[in-house]
């Protein structure tokens, strides 16, 4: 046989089950994640959410680095995503905080169930935008939060209130804010780095070493409230990105005007 034809043949049918099989174990955590909110294990449900994102994470990159990447995978992976990241962190918000609204009386018991549906509604809305998306938007930036980050700013949230000894009811005026700010902002036009142009080359600042090892530190003393911090940064990162951008076109477009005029 040809070398050649040999190193362009396809992998084996069977390996196409290993980024699969990724995308599975991230849906069982997901899934995992609104059972353990139904029996009241909060925190189990947020860690359930965090392990489904280092699923989802490790499942496309295993296809790249196989080969294996198929219009099946990507049909799959989103309809994880939406298990994994809509409904698993809308439903353990609403078991944990926003169903206790309803003490209050019918109409913010209403309002705690719509804002756990609007999280829900802009994941999938979000997850359908990227996947017209695919091949065409620039790969260092997300339009809108992606589905994960704002899963994992919402579960983060939970995990914090948790640990710090407290509980749903005592949060229950905020988590709709956490909720609604994190769905809307999964549909908006707001940029966000991707990292997924990062790193351009194998190596990497020697200054990453150290804040890598400083990182995995602060997450040993007080993992959620260091997951909180960096989701809420991530969040913001966004807003700012944007409004930088749009000053600096502003800029532009006034020095372009000025030298026409002087013209």
């Amino acid at each position: 046989m040809d070398p050649s034809e040999a190193g362009a043949r396809k992998p084996p049918r069977g390996i196409y089950l290993l980024p699969n099989l990724f995308t599975t174990g991230a849906m069982f955590a997901g899934f995992y994640a609104i059972v353990a909110s139904i029996g009241g294990r909060y925190v189990a449900a947020a860690v359930a959410v965090f392990i489904a994102g280092i699923l989802d994470g490790l499942d496309g990159r295993v296809a790249r680095l196989t080969g294996t990447q198929s219009e099946f995978g990507v049909q799959y992976d989103s309809l994880s995503d939406m298990v994994s990241f809509g409904l698993a962190p809308a439903l353990v918000m609403y078991t944990w905080s926003l169903s206790s609204l309803r003490e209050y009386g019918s109409a913010w018991g209403k309002l705690g169930w719509a804002a756990a549906f609007l999280y829900a509604a802009c994941a999938a809305l979000r997850l359908a935008r990227f996947n017209t998306q695919v091949g065409v938007a620039d790969k260092r930036y997300f339009q809108g939060l992606a589905s994960p980050a704002a899963a994992g700013l919402c579960m983060a949230f939970v995990w914090t209130v948790e640990d710090l000894g407290f509980d749903g009811r005592d949060a229950q005026y905020v988590t709709p804010f956490i909720a609604v700010l994190s769905g809307l902002l999964m549909v908006s036009r707001v940029r966000y780095f991707s990292f997924k142009a990062w790193p351009k080359s194998d190596r990497v600042p020697f200054i990453w070493i150290p804040a890598v090892v400083l990182i995995i530190v602060a997450l040993y003393i007080n993992t959620s409230l260091v997951l909180f911090g960096i989701a809420a940064l991530y969040v913001i990162s966004g807003p700012v990105m944007t409004l930088m951008g749009r000053i600096r076109h502003r800029g532009r477009r006034a020095s372009r005007s000025a030298e026409r005029r002087d013209t």
